[in-house]
């Protein structure tokens, strides 16, 4: 039973969650020299995150609703 938990809370928080984008943008936001930890860091490091994670679910969101029409052509 552990060990569904922990596969669930890993689909939730990184999968779902898009963890890993927020570490990946705020790795290369340290890289740019930027610190991601920082007020203006942090809020440009949001800016961004929020960005792609509302237009990945707006395309997932899209293809689910017009796939089905396409398909019975």
């Amino acid at each position: 039973m552990q060990t569904l938990e922990t596969a669930w809370n890993f689909i939730q928080n990184e999968i779902l969650g898009m963890h890993w984008l927020n570490r990946l943008i705020g790795s290369f936001l340290n890289a740019c020299g930027i610190d991601a930890t920082g007020k203006i860091g942090g809020t440009v490091q949001f800016f961004i995150y929020d960005i792609i994670k509302i237009m990945v679910l707006l395309g997932v969101l899209i293809f689910i609703i017009y796939l089905p029409p396409c398909l019975e052509q």
